[in-house]
């Protein structure tokens, strides 16, 4: 499955080691105006080589725009992006062309197809995002005619935690920190965290916060096809995802129902709650409300810390994985998780407007 959404779909192709990484974006409206500076801004927020806790691979990551755009606004038909490999060293991974890197994708894909490009994960690398960060700029370019915005932080890495509502934050200055923690003490505590671990060869996980502000009420279906299922299913595509929770999450496993219940109210003819436990997502439909949810991201599989593995065919194998890798993935993911939201409301919104 190389394709997302029904309406606003996008399809991609690339492996991690080869000459593009491409999306094609099929179902975007006519007239959109194309910010290509705006694209590429969001493609430097993913790129490797920012600091000194992400990988030190060097891609520009500039796109190119092969169809679907002229005179600076979308035509209807569809949109091409091509975005080109520059800094493969597939010679890191020679000694992994026949053996399988504990919790990474080797063993699974090759039993599924008998065949790998062991070459930085191939198809299974994080590089894969890079498609999905272009193709969620045009999402957002659409989504903000509508009045939408999303935004995401670093809400923990490792043990340390962010304990403030994201009502609370300037969440226009996640980028200002680098972890992407909008708080400046806990941003200098992350960073030491994870310099630490890439110091001992290891890496870190943590929980990436997103929030979609002014999303209508309407999106969604009662069914199949809840607005928190289609979330939750981008979410979980993403490489290193293990966890995904919307609104209270799973704290609301401790509640009672008169604790936990979203009170309606009416405030100058607008609907609204007093509390958002709900995640703005009741039935599987928006409510208007703002749209909060968390992803978690276990730790990067790849550490220099020698480990015990397998061969192809099935012998004990020692091995200490080289290369360039994050030692901590969770800053760099912010951006994914805006675009993949990005995606899915694009696509739910013009959903919703077919039923009108």
């Amino acid at each position: 499955m190389n394709t997302l959404g029904n309406i606003f779909r996008i399809t991609t192709y690339g492996e991690s080691h080869g000459p593009a990484m491409g999306v094609v974006i099929d179902g975007c409206p006519a007239g959109l105006e194309i910010d290509i500076e705006f694209v590429q801004k969001e493609m430097a927020r993913r790129r490797p080589g920012q600091s000194d806790i992400s990988s030190p691979r060097n891609e520009t990551d500039e796109i190119e725009i092969l169809s679907g755009v002229y005179e600076g606004k979308s035509i209807g038909s569809p949109i091409s992006i091509v975005i080109k490999n520059k800094d493969q060293q597939s010679k890191d991974y020679n000694t992994l062309e026949k053996t399988f890197r504990p919790s990474h994708a080797d063993y699974t894909y090759y039993e599924k197809y008998g065949i790998r490009d062991h070459r930085g994960g191939g198809r299974s690398s994080a590089r894969e995002t890079a498609n999905w960060v272009a193709a969620g700029a045009i999402a957002k370019l659409f989504l903000k005619t509508k009045g939408i915005y999303i935004h995401a932080f670093v809400k923990q890495i490792g043990n340390i935690s962010l304990n403030k509502n994201y009502d609370s934050l300037d969440l226009n200055t996640t980028d200002n920190y680098i972890t992407r923690c909008p708080d400046a003490e806990l941003d200098k505590q992350m960073q030491a965290a994870i310099l630490q671990v890439k110091e001992e060869g290891d890496t870190l996980g943590g929980i990436i916060q997103c929030v979609a502000q002014n999303v209508p009420v309407g999106l969604g279906e009662p069914v199949f096809g809840k607005l928190q299922a289609a979330l939750a299913a981008a979410m979980m595509g993403i490489n290193a995802a293990k966890g995904f929770e919307i609104g209270s999450g799973f704290f609301a496993a401790s509640k009672k129902g008169s604790e936990h219940n979203d009170i309606f109210e009416n405030i100058g003819g607008h609907i609204t709650t007093k509390t958002n436990n709900s995640g703005g997502i009741q039935g599987g439909i928006s409510n208007g409300m703002p749209i909060w949810f968390n992803v978690a991201f276990k730790p990067v599989s790849s550490i220099k810390i020698p480990q015990n593995t397998i061969d192809q065919v099935g012998n004990n194998k020692e091995i200490q994985i080289s290369g360039r890798h994050d030692p901590c993935v969770v800053p760099r993911a912010v951006p994914i998780v805006e675009a993949l939201t990005a995606l899915v409301l694009a696509d739910y919104y013009l959903l919703a407007k077919t039923q009108n």
